[in-house]
């Protein structure tokens, strides 16, 4: 049963973890002489040792292998693959764009992010949308459409975040892919293509070179490690809707630290358009804690517990799996030995006919 000591712990991890993962946005000064291309690829590298690390601490590999054994065909695994590229590249823009200028502009779009998501459910899934969410995503359309009329344009960085997200979820969602079974491999995957880019660009040369980078990588590691962690702490002890509410905390650090330490300005004219995103994010978390008062309410009349988001399944589940995948192994194995034995009869069949 929830308790209101287990809601506040989840509460402060939430926000914690959302903080370090804001905190990351900032490493590109923190790494510089590192370019921004280069701190991307060395926070893949982080995170995948960091993550390598962490599913071995929890003894979760074998879940991940489980995973791994449905997918049965060609299609199935190029569907698994296809959205690596797009994390890939989201990665890229979180680390390049604040020492590239562009720092507010990718704020924006993970501002916009979370209301593009909740369209993409209504349209894709016929998701029910709430009365607070219509408003939400009109305030949010009227600011965006008002700064394209003042300047013409929306930043491409923008789009690239708020538009890159949904298709990466699309598709993990059509295979069902659990969090973290796509996170390792979507790292496995992209370890190759940054380890030939720091060779070719020069990343290792200058991490050697400059001793501040010995411990800041590491550091880079430690944080990754620390927010995932933190996530599934707070995933484990929070309620579904009220997990996916601090959630919107994240673009709010990136907005702070956009402007507090990245000094970058808000132009006068793209006040308006600031305003009504941030009023629409406002009406959004609004919307999730009266939904989450409600169902709360609700939950204790009938007697019920609202479910907790869950990193792994239960123990259990995992142990029923391994169970039902050794003897799904060891069916294989039989009938593959007898599948050879009959081959090794009609071979034998056919030469003496040929005799």
């Amino acid at each position: 049963m929830m308790t209101t000591n287990q809601t506040s712990q989840g509460t402060i991890t939430a926000v914690a973890a959302n903080f370090l993962y804001s905190l990351l946005f900032l490493f590109g000064l923190l790494l510089q002489p590192l370019s921004g291309t280069q701190v991307a690829s060395w926070r893949v590298l982080t995170m995948f040792f960091s993550l390598v690390l962490l599913v071995t601490l929890l003894k979760q590999w074998q879940h991940i292998f489980d995973y791994l054994k449905t997918l049965k065909n060609a299609k199935e695994w190029f569907l698994f693959i296809l959205p690596t590229p797009i994390l890939g590249a989201q990665i890229w823009i979180f680390m390049w764009a604040p020492v590239n200028g562009l720092g507010l502009e990718v704020t924006l779009g993970y501002f916009l992010y979370p209301m593009i998501m909740i369209v993409v459910g209504r349209f894709f899934y016929n998701e029910d949308m709430s009365l607070l969410q219509w408003v939400a995503i009109g305030c949010a359309g009227f600011g965006i459409a008002y700064d394209i009329f003042q300047y013409g344009a929306i930043s491409w960085a923008t789009l690239f975040v708020c538009l890159g997200y949904p298709p990466y979820y699309l598709l993990r969602r059509y295979l069902a892919v659990p969090p973290i079974t796509g996170l390792i491999s979507d790292l496995v995957l992209l370890l190759p293509v940054v380890l030939v880019a720091l060779y070719m660009n020069g990343g290792f040369e200058v991490a050697i070179a400059n001793h501040k980078l010995w411990y800041l990588l590491p550091l880079l590691g430690i944080i990754s490690t620390a927010a995932m962690s933190l996530t599934m702490i707070a995933s484990r002890k929070l309620p579904v809707s009220l997990f996916g509410t601090l959630c919107y905390l994240e673009p709010i650090f990136l907005f702070v630290f956009s402007i507090a330490i990245l000094d970058h300005n808000v132009e006068e004219g793209s006040m308006l358009m600031y305003s009504m995103i941030f009023i629409a994010l406002l009406i959004m978390i609004a919307d999730s804690a009266l939904g989450y008062m409600a169902r709360k309410r609700d939950d204790r009349l009938h007697g019920y517990n609202e479910p907790q988001v869950g990193s792994f399944p239960p123990r259990r589940r995992l142990k029923n799996r391994r169970i039902k995948g050794v003897l799904a192994a060891h069916r294989f194995r039989k009938i593959k030995k007898y599948q050879q034995k009959i081959d090794k009869m009609t071979r034998k069949i056919e030469a003496l006919h040929l005799k």
